[in-house]
C-alpha cells in the first residue's frame, strides 16, 4: 500500500483574510487545505467570512499583527496541530488599501507594514513556510508617462505626502521581505497588485467602483475626480486570486506585477454602471482630491512568462457581477449606507 503523506492538507495562514481580496483567497484555499484567517477588522468584515466559520478546516483569529502572534498558544487552533505540523504557506495581505481607510488610520497602516510584516515573516521563518507578500502598484508612485510600469522601475514617490503612510509602508515591507529572504534563506515572494474590483468591496470604502455603484443606485451624480480623458485599469477578483495562487506554487521570488494591462476611460466605467443599475444618475466632474493619484498601467510580461497568468474576465462581465452583488447586499439599504458614512 502506498504510504500516505504525513500532512494531507496544508496549514495556510492568511493575514487580512476577512478583507475583500483575503476572503476570496480563503474561499479558494479552503477547498483543499486548512486555513487560519487573521484579521483585526480595521477594514475587513465578518460578513465576508461568515459562510466559512463553521467549516472544520477554517479558523478565524481576531488579532492585530502589529503585535506578535503565538499560534501554538491558541486553544482554537488545536485541531490544526500547529506545534506538530507547523505552517506550510503564509499569505500576507493585512493592510488598509483604500485612501479613505489609510488616511483615517495612517499609523495603523505603517505598523501593519512594518511590525506586522516582521511578525508574520518570523512565523514563516519559524515553520519554514513559503511566504507571499501582497504588495501594490503604489510602489511605482505617479506615472511620469503613459508607458506601463515594469517591475524594475524604481518609482516616483513623495515619502511625506498625503499617501505616504501607504506608499512608504509598502516599500518598507518589500525591503523587509527581500532581506529576510537573504538572511534566513526564506522562500519569500512578492507580487504587486494593481487595481482590483469585484464582490465584497465595501460600498463605503471610498474607492471608485463602490462609490459609483452606490451613487447610481441612489440616482445621485457619479462624481469623477479628474477629466473625461482619465483612464485606469481594472482586474476582476477571480483573476487576481488565480495569480496569487500561481505565484505561491511557482519557484519565482518576484516582484511580479498582477493586474489588467488594458486601460479604460473612467467615464466609460461610470456610464456602464449607470446602465447596469438602470439609474437616472449623471456624471459630474470635480478637481482631483489631494490624496488621489494618477493610475499607472501594469506591464505583465513577467507574469505571463513565469506564471502563465493573464486576466481573462472582461470588464463588462466583471462589472455585471459586481453590481449584482452590491445591489443584493444588505448594506445597500439607505439606512445602512447613511449609518456607515
Amino acid at each position: 500500500m502506498k504510504e500516505k503523506p504525513i500532512f494531507e492538507r496544508k496549514n495556510i495562514l492568511i493575514t487580512g483574510g476577512a478583507g475583500f481580496v483575503g476572503s476570496h483567497l480563503c474561499d479558494e484555499l479552503i477547498k483543499h487545505h486548512k486555513v487560519i484567517c487573521v484579521d483585526n477588522f480595521i477594514t475587513g468584515a465578518e460578513e465576508n467570512i461568515n459562510h466559512l466559520l463553521k467549516h472544520p478546516d477554517f479558523e478565524f483569529i481576531r488579532h492585530d499583527i502589529a503585535t506578535p502572534l503565538d499560534l501554538e498558544a491558541l486553544p482554537e487552533l488545536r485541531p490544526f496541530k500547529v506545534a506538530f505540523q507547523g505552517l506550510q504557506e503564509v499569505y500576507n495581505l493585512a493592510c488598509p488599501t483604500s485612501p479613505k481607510d489609510y488616511n483615517a488610520a495612517p499609523i495603523e497602516t505603517l505598523l501593519a507594514n512594518s511590525f506586522g510584516t516582521k511578525h508574520v515573516l518570523d512565523l514563516a521563518v519559524k515553520y519554514r513556510a513559503k511566504f507571499l507578500h501582497v504588495s501594490t502598484s503604489a510602489m511605482y508612485g505617479e506615472p511620469l508617462e503613459d508607458t506601463p510600469f515594469p517591475e524594475n522601475y524604481w518609482g516616483y514617490v513623495d515619502p511625506i505626502g498625503p499617501r505616504s503612510a501607504y506608499y512608504e509602508g509598502k516599500r518598507f515591507a518589500e525591503s523587509l521581505v527581500v532581506n529576510y529572504r537573504k538572511k534566513y534563506h526564506l522562500d519569500g515572494k512578492i507580487v504587486r497588485m494593481f487595481n482590483t474590483y469585484g464582490p465584497r468591496m465595501r460600498l463605503t470604502d471610498g474607492r471608485m467602483i463602490p462609490d459609483f455603484v452606490k451613487s447610481a443606485l441612489a440616482n445621485e451624480p457619479l462624481v469623477m475626480y479628474g477629466t473625461p480623458d482619465d483612464r485606469s485599469t481594472y482586474c476582476y477578483i477571480s483573476d487576481m486570486i488565480e495569480g496569487l495562487l500561481r505565484m505561491m506554487q511557482s519557484s519565482e521570488a518576484g516582484p511580479l506585477n498582477l493586474g489588467n494591462p488594458e486601460p479604460h476611460r473612467i467615464v466609460d466605467v461610470a456610464q456602464a454602471i449607470i446602465k447596469l443599475t438602470n439609474s437616472r444618475a449623471t456624471v459630474r466632474y470635480e478637481p482631483h482630491l489631494p490624496y488621489t493619484a494618477k493610475q499607472g498601467i501594469p506591464n505583465i510580461r513577467l507574469a505571463k512568462e513565469k506564471l502563465g497568468w493573464f486576466p481573462v474576465v472582461p470588464l463588462a462581465d466583471g462589472l455585471q457581477r459586481t453590481v449584482d452583488y452590491m445591489r443584493g447586499s444588505r448594506a445597500l439599504t439607505l439606512e445602512t449606507i447613511q449609518a456607515q458614512t
